[in-house]
């Protein structure tokens, strides 16, 4: 009876590494076998219904389901189906006690974190349920504790906090009547706090997760590569306001001489570490540590700025004081969205360098464009209130190395598409990231207008085709141009979501040594 109480409890196992083939996992057998499948099944479908429950609340009015009778008859469906869900967990339990692999796990995560690397080596041989593996590594909360995701805040201490960051108090058009205001924040705050939000940050989507876990268990795959193909690390650690954050580090110091840089990489709007954009410094020998937004796979809470922010602090503090790096020898490696929360630690904290990989400079123009015109006021209330990633005003306060990668035909952060539905490298916003950028440490260079305009005109071009019109006859501050955006612009032929090959990443990582020479 205690180990079927154990395993009532104990998280679902996925895999244990290193234990038969790379793409075998946790096969359940028997009892567990069929009450896991009933749970998950029911998991999916409750997940299906939240998203689609304002359909089926109409669904039900229109049929005429809301009459006493009808009622007492859904209350006995779902009652039944409480039963059998129930039943299920019992024989799952049962099932798991009877199976000796799994015990043995059990046994692992209950034992004391006396030794606590002598721990986390046993249990990093089991791949499982993040919501069960120990936080390791916690940053201190504002009030000065530690942070400790099981703790949450009064009702009354949220309804203060709430009032003194009261979503009103501030509007992005000041400039309408009181009585457009009003209206305009109310439907910003509901719009960011339903589907605003995921619309930024489809990632976050609690189907897009259970979508990737189901088809060909992509999230389980790349760990498994990373584990046991590059002994990579797990870990999970703790924010300073409460949330918990999932990450992966790749050790590659005793490797290679590039191990000991560290690469901190950033994910996009839909990214995770596990298939994302750590491999490529990885397989270049460099070290790596990828995390996961607030919100995706195994990170809990939402990916608002300030959420961001704290986990962005975490991980730098993670691998600063845990993993053992200096600050100047931390590179941020940011991909699409993820280029913020990269800009952000690098204004932060000393870190040797900065690379935006297909990074636009505001999300602002990207959002409008997306769309109606008639919604403009509502996008921007949406965005300069609740979800302000403005890149170019953050890049301006860092003055250490950075290289913008530019995606030529990036259908994504471009205003406008081609024939061939290919971002029209003029409308790339990467364009107006580097103007900033320029603008910011040349200021004197963009001082004729005339200037300002033949730069624009540069920066629509490829850097083939600006190597060879350099080779041509062109005014002389057209040719100073030159230097300034290859200095900071690395052209890549590419679409937006294309991994970047290691040849390029290295490339980029050895100008930027350059640029800390000069």
């Amino acid at each position: 009876m205690k180990q079927i109480w154990q395993c009532l409890f104990s998280p679902r196992l996925y895999k244990v590494y290193r234990d038969g083939p790379k793409d075998s996992v946790y096969q359940p057998v028997g009892y567990e076998k069929w009450g896991d499948k009933i749970i998950i099944t029911a998991h999916a479908l409750l997940n299906i219904s939240l998203y689609t429950s304002p359909f089926i609340c109409f669904y039900i009015y229109k049929r005429g389901y809301m009459s006493f009778d009808e009622v007492k008859s859904m209350g006995r469906l779902f009652g039944g189906l409480s039963c059998l869900i129930a039943f299920s967990f019992l024989i799952r339990a049962y099932g798991r006690s009877l199976n000796p692999k799994y015990m043995q796990f059990v046994n692992t995560i209950t034992n004391k974190m006396t030794d606590k690397q002598g721990y986390l080596t046993d249990l990093r041989k089991y791949d499982f349920d993040i919501k069960a593996w120990p936080v390791t590594f916690s940053v201190a909360s504002k009030d000065g504790s530690t942070s400790d995701p099981i703790i949450r805040m009064d009702p009354i201490d949220e309804g203060l906090k709430w009032y003194q960051h009261h979503p009103f108090r501030y509007c992005s058009n000041p400039e309408l009547r009181f009585y457009k205001r009003i209206p305009l924040q109310i439907l910003a705050f509901a719009a960011v706090h339903t589907f605003g939000l995921r619309l930024i940050y489809p990632g976050s989507l609690t189907v897009v997760n259970s979508l990737l876990f189901l088809t060909g268990a992509a999230l389980l795959q790349g760990r498994t590569t990373l584990v046991e193909n590059h002994n990579g690390k797990r870990a999970r650690i703790g924010t300073a306001d409460g949330n918990t954050i999932d990450t992966m580090f790749v050790d590659n110091r005793t490797r290679s001489l590039k191990g000991k840089i560290l690469v901190v990489c950033c994910e996009g709007n839909s990214g995770f570490y596990e298939i994302g954009i750590m491999t490529t410094p990885m397989k270049c020998g460099y070290s790596a540590l990828g995390w996961n937004h607030p919100g995706f796979a195994g990170s809990s809470g939402l990916p608002y700025p300030s959420q961001e922010h704290n986990a962005m602090d975490a991980v730098m503090q993670y691998a600063i004081n845990e993993l053992g790096f200096r600050p100047d020898n931390i590179v941020l490696f940011g991909w699409s969205i993820g280029g913020y929360t990269a800009t952000w630690a690098a204004v932060n904290y000393p870190v040797g360098a900065l690379i935006l990989d297909a990074t636009f400079d505001d999300l602002l123009p990207l959002a409008q464009n997306q769309m109606p015109p008639s919604w403009s006021l509502l996008v921007k209330e949406v965005i300069r209130s609740y979800v302000d990633l403005n890149i170019a005003d953050l890049i301006t306060k860092y003055n250490g190395p950075v290289k913008i990668i530019r995606r030529t035909e990036d259908e994504i952060i471009s205003l406008r598409l081609n024939s061939e539905k290919q971002g029209i490298l003029s409308t790339n916003r990467g364009n107006d990231l580097l103007l900033k950028v320029i603008d910011n440490r040349h200021p004197k260079a963009l001082e004729d207008p005339y200037v300002r305009v033949a730069l624009i005109k540069l920066l629509a071009l490829m850097d083939l085709q600006r190597n060879i019109l350099d080779r041509n006859e062109i005014e002389e501050y057209e040719r100073s141009l030159l230097p300034l955006i290859g200095k900071y612009l690395h052209d890549y032929r590419s679409s937006h979501c294309t991994p970047l090959p290691e040849s390029d990443f290295v490339v980029v990582m050895q100008r930027l040594e350059a640029l800390k020479q000069e």
